[in-house]
Protein backbone atom coordinates (compact mmCIF):
# COMPACT_ATOMS: atom_id res chain seq x y z
CA UNK A 1 0.00 0.00 0.00
CA UNK A 2 1.15 3.52 -0.84
CA UNK A 3 -1.15 6.47 -0.21
CA UNK A 4 -1.28 9.92 -1.74
CA UNK A 5 -2.77 12.30 0.83
CA UNK A 6 -3.88 15.57 -0.75
CA UNK A 7 -3.76 17.94 2.19
CA UNK A 8 -3.92 21.47 3.41
CA UNK A 9 -6.65 21.14 6.04
CA UNK A 10 -6.59 20.46 9.78
CA UNK A 11 -8.18 17.08 9.08
CA UNK A 12 -5.44 16.20 6.59
CA UNK A 13 -2.76 16.93 9.18
CA UNK A 14 -4.52 14.76 11.76
CA UNK A 15 -4.81 11.95 9.22
CA UNK A 16 -1.11 12.29 8.38
CA UNK A 17 -0.25 11.67 12.03
CA UNK A 18 -2.57 8.66 12.16
CA UNK A 19 -0.96 7.16 9.05
CA UNK A 20 2.55 7.85 10.31
CA UNK A 21 1.74 6.23 13.65
CA UNK A 22 0.66 3.08 11.81
CA UNK A 23 3.69 2.99 9.56
CA UNK A 24 1.60 3.40 6.40
CA UNK A 25 3.62 4.37 3.34
CA UNK A 26 2.18 7.73 2.29
CA UNK A 27 3.07 11.04 0.67
CA UNK A 28 1.52 14.30 1.86
CA UNK A 29 0.90 16.84 -0.90
CA UNK A 30 0.50 20.59 -0.40
CA UNK A 31 -0.81 22.85 -3.15
CA UNK A 32 1.81 25.47 -2.29
CA UNK A 33 -0.59 28.33 -1.49
CA UNK A 34 1.34 29.38 1.63
CA UNK A 35 5.01 30.13 2.00
CA UNK A 36 5.48 28.18 5.23
CA UNK A 37 3.22 25.11 5.29
CA UNK A 38 2.87 23.16 8.51
CA UNK A 39 5.45 20.37 8.81
CA UNK A 40 4.02 16.87 8.47
CA UNK A 41 5.17 13.49 9.82
CA UNK A 42 5.11 12.05 6.28
CA UNK A 43 7.27 12.63 3.21
CA UNK A 44 5.92 15.87 1.76
CA UNK A 45 5.73 17.44 -1.68
CA UNK A 46 4.68 21.02 -2.44
CA UNK A 47 3.16 22.36 -5.64
CA UNK A 48 0.92 21.23 -8.45
CA UNK A 49 1.26 18.05 -10.49
CA UNK A 50 0.81 19.63 -13.91
CA UNK A 51 -2.87 18.93 -14.42
CA UNK A 52 -4.50 15.55 -14.86
CA UNK A 53 -1.76 14.17 -17.12
CA UNK A 54 0.95 15.12 -14.67
CA UNK A 55 -0.96 13.59 -11.78
CA UNK A 56 -1.53 10.36 -13.71
CA UNK A 57 2.20 10.11 -14.47
CA UNK A 58 3.08 10.82 -10.83
CA UNK A 59 0.64 8.22 -9.48
CA UNK A 60 2.13 5.59 -11.76
CA UNK A 61 5.74 6.54 -11.10
CA UNK A 62 5.20 6.49 -7.32
CA UNK A 63 3.18 3.24 -7.36
CA UNK A 64 0.29 4.89 -5.52
CA UNK A 65 -2.45 2.44 -4.54
CA UNK A 66 -4.90 4.80 -2.78
CA UNK A 67 -5.74 8.52 -2.98
CA UNK A 68 -7.25 10.43 -0.08
CA UNK A 69 -8.49 13.89 -1.00
CA UNK A 70 -8.46 15.96 2.19
CA UNK A 71 -8.05 19.31 0.48
CA UNK A 72 -10.01 22.44 1.30
CA UNK A 73 -13.67 22.16 0.18
CA UNK A 74 -13.00 25.03 -2.24
CA UNK A 75 -9.98 23.39 -3.91
CA UNK A 76 -12.30 22.34 -6.71
CA UNK A 77 -9.72 22.05 -9.49
CA UNK A 78 -7.44 19.75 -7.49
CA UNK A 79 -10.38 17.62 -6.40
CA UNK A 80 -11.63 17.34 -9.99
CA UNK A 81 -8.15 16.42 -11.23
CA UNK A 82 -7.82 13.77 -8.53
CA UNK A 83 -11.19 12.28 -9.47
CA UNK A 84 -10.29 12.15 -13.17
CA UNK A 85 -6.82 10.71 -12.52
CA UNK A 86 -8.36 8.09 -10.25
CA UNK A 87 -10.68 6.98 -13.04
CA UNK A 88 -7.83 6.83 -15.58
CA UNK A 89 -5.45 4.86 -13.36
CA UNK A 90 -8.03 2.79 -11.45
CA UNK A 91 -6.47 4.01 -8.20
CA UNK A 92 -9.33 4.20 -5.67
CA UNK A 93 -10.18 7.64 -4.31
CA UNK A 94 -11.74 8.63 -0.99
CA UNK A 95 -12.68 12.17 0.03
CA UNK A 96 -12.33 13.32 3.65
CA UNK A 97 -14.59 16.34 3.88
CA UNK A 98 -15.93 18.25 6.86
CA UNK A 99 -19.63 19.16 6.88
CA UNK A 100 -20.66 22.61 5.74
CA UNK A 101 -21.74 25.18 8.31
CA UNK A 102 -25.45 25.52 8.99
CA UNK A 103 -27.05 28.74 10.25
CA UNK A 104 -28.18 28.87 13.86
CA UNK A 105 -30.67 31.18 15.60
CA UNK A 106 -29.28 34.71 15.59
CA UNK A 107 -27.32 34.30 12.35
CA UNK A 108 -27.93 36.67 9.45
CA UNK A 109 -26.53 34.84 6.46
CA UNK A 110 -26.91 35.51 2.76
CA UNK A 111 -25.88 32.50 0.68
CA UNK A 112 -24.28 33.19 -2.71
CA UNK A 113 -23.01 30.70 -5.30
CA UNK A 114 -19.63 32.29 -6.08
CA UNK A 115 -17.11 34.96 -5.16
CA UNK A 116 -18.40 37.08 -8.04
CA UNK A 117 -21.88 36.89 -6.52
CA UNK A 118 -20.43 37.90 -3.15
CA UNK A 119 -19.00 41.05 -4.75
CA UNK A 120 -22.41 41.84 -6.23
CA UNK A 121 -24.05 41.32 -2.83
CA UNK A 122 -22.04 44.11 -1.23
CA UNK A 123 -23.91 47.41 -0.84
CA UNK A 124 -23.10 50.42 -2.99
CA UNK A 125 -22.63 52.69 0.01
CA UNK A 126 -19.15 52.47 1.59
CA UNK A 127 -18.84 50.05 4.47
CA UNK A 128 -16.23 48.05 6.39
CA UNK A 129 -15.83 44.49 5.13
CA UNK A 130 -13.95 41.53 6.60
CA UNK A 131 -12.84 39.45 3.62
CA UNK A 132 -12.16 36.01 5.12
CA UNK A 133 -11.50 34.33 1.77
CA UNK A 134 -7.72 34.20 1.33
CA UNK A 135 -5.90 36.15 -1.37
CA UNK A 136 -6.57 34.30 -4.63
CA UNK A 137 -9.76 36.16 -5.59
CA UNK A 138 -9.05 39.60 -4.10
CA UNK A 139 -8.88 41.35 -7.50
CA UNK A 140 -12.60 40.70 -8.01
CA UNK A 141 -13.39 43.15 -5.22
CA UNK A 142 -11.65 45.99 -7.04
CA UNK A 143 -15.00 46.64 -8.72
CA UNK A 144 -16.24 47.82 -5.30
CA UNK A 145 -13.34 50.14 -4.36
CA UNK A 146 -15.46 52.33 -2.07
CA UNK A 147 -15.28 49.83 0.78
CA UNK A 148 -12.63 49.36 3.46
CA UNK A 149 -11.45 45.73 3.37
CA UNK A 150 -9.89 43.88 6.29
CA UNK A 151 -7.94 40.83 5.12
CA UNK A 152 -6.64 37.99 7.27
CA UNK A 153 -3.79 36.25 5.47
CA UNK A 154 -1.40 33.45 6.41
CA UNK A 155 1.53 35.09 4.59
CA UNK A 156 2.39 38.76 4.25
CA UNK A 157 1.59 40.06 0.75
CA UNK A 158 4.62 40.00 -1.57
CA UNK A 159 3.06 42.61 -3.89
CA UNK A 160 0.74 45.59 -3.51
CA UNK A 161 -2.81 44.54 -2.71
CA UNK A 162 -5.25 44.97 -5.63
CA UNK A 163 -7.64 47.02 -3.47
CA UNK A 164 -7.26 50.76 -2.80
CA UNK A 165 -8.41 50.60 0.83
CA UNK A 166 -7.30 47.32 2.38
CA UNK A 167 -5.62 46.36 5.63
CA UNK A 168 -4.00 42.93 5.98
CA UNK A 169 -3.70 41.08 9.27
CA UNK A 170 -1.16 38.25 9.16
CA UNK A 171 -2.24 35.30 11.29
CA UNK A 172 -2.63 31.52 11.07
CA UNK A 173 -5.66 29.77 12.56
CA UNK A 174 -7.36 28.16 14.28
CA UNK A 175 -8.87 31.23 15.95
CA UNK A 176 -10.98 31.51 19.08
CA UNK A 177 -14.27 33.34 19.38
CA UNK A 178 -12.56 35.83 21.69
CA UNK A 179 -9.91 36.45 19.02
CA UNK A 180 -12.52 37.23 16.40
CA UNK A 181 -14.75 39.26 18.68
CA UNK A 182 -11.78 41.54 19.28
CA UNK A 183 -10.81 41.62 15.60
CA UNK A 184 -14.30 42.50 14.38
CA UNK A 185 -14.86 45.06 17.13
CA UNK A 186 -11.47 46.74 16.83
CA UNK A 187 -11.90 47.18 13.08
CA UNK A 188 -15.59 48.15 13.30
CA UNK A 189 -16.57 45.50 10.75
CA UNK A 190 -20.10 45.82 9.34
CA UNK A 191 -20.23 42.82 7.01
CA UNK A 192 -18.27 39.58 6.60
CA UNK A 193 -17.62 37.63 3.42
CA UNK A 194 -16.55 34.03 3.98
CA UNK A 195 -16.46 30.67 2.24
CA UNK A 196 -18.56 27.87 3.70
CA UNK A 197 -15.50 25.82 4.56
CA UNK A 198 -17.02 24.04 7.56
CA UNK A 199 -15.03 22.69 10.48
CA UNK A 200 -14.08 24.32 13.76
CA UNK A 201 -10.80 26.03 12.85
CA UNK A 202 -12.45 28.98 11.07
CA UNK A 203 -15.89 28.93 12.68
CA UNK A 204 -15.02 31.52 15.35
CA UNK A 205 -15.73 34.43 13.03
CA UNK A 206 -19.30 33.19 12.52
CA UNK A 207 -19.86 32.86 16.26
CA UNK A 208 -18.45 36.34 16.77
CA UNK A 209 -20.68 37.67 13.98
CA UNK A 210 -23.70 36.10 15.65
CA UNK A 211 -22.86 37.77 18.96
CA UNK A 212 -22.21 41.16 17.34
CA UNK A 213 -25.16 40.81 14.94
CA UNK A 214 -22.96 41.31 11.88
CA UNK A 215 -24.42 39.99 8.59
CA UNK A 216 -22.43 37.34 6.72
CA UNK A 217 -22.29 36.80 2.96
CA UNK A 218 -21.46 33.10 2.74
CA UNK A 219 -20.09 31.60 -0.47
CA UNK A 220 -21.46 28.11 -1.13
CA UNK A 221 -19.12 25.25 -1.91
CA UNK A 222 -18.40 24.41 -5.55
CA UNK A 223 -20.43 21.55 -6.98
CA UNK A 224 -18.37 18.47 -7.90
CA UNK A 225 -19.35 15.11 -9.42
CA UNK A 226 -20.47 12.28 -7.15
CA UNK A 227 -17.57 10.97 -5.07
CA UNK A 228 -17.05 8.60 -2.14
CA UNK A 229 -17.07 11.06 0.78
CA UNK A 230 -16.54 10.40 4.49
CA UNK A 231 -16.42 12.79 7.41
CA UNK A 232 -14.02 11.19 9.89
CA UNK A 233 -10.46 9.94 10.07
CA UNK A 234 -11.77 6.67 11.51
CA UNK A 235 -13.66 6.03 8.27
CA UNK A 236 -10.56 6.75 6.20
CA UNK A 237 -8.48 4.32 8.25
CA UNK A 238 -11.12 1.62 7.88
CA UNK A 239 -11.19 2.17 4.12
CA UNK A 240 -7.41 1.75 4.03
CA UNK A 241 -7.61 -1.41 6.13
CA UNK A 242 -6.04 0.17 9.21
CA UNK A 243 -8.89 0.39 11.74
CA UNK A 244 -8.61 3.12 14.32
CA UNK A 245 -7.26 2.30 17.75
CA UNK A 246 -8.12 4.17 20.93
CA UNK A 247 -7.24 7.82 20.33
CA UNK A 248 -7.07 7.22 16.54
Amino acid sequence: MRVLLLGGTTEASALAHALANRGVSAVFSYAGRTGAPIAQPLPTRVGGFGGVDGLVDWLEAENITHIVDATHPFAAQMSQNALTASAITNVPLLVLERPAWVAEPGDTWQHVPSTEAAVDALPDRPTRVFLAIGKQTLPLFATKPQHHYLLRLVDAPDAPLPLPDAQPVIARGPFTEADDLKLLSDHQIKVIIAKNAGGSGAEAKLKAARFLQIPVILIDRPVLPMRHVVGTITEVLEWLGHPARLGV
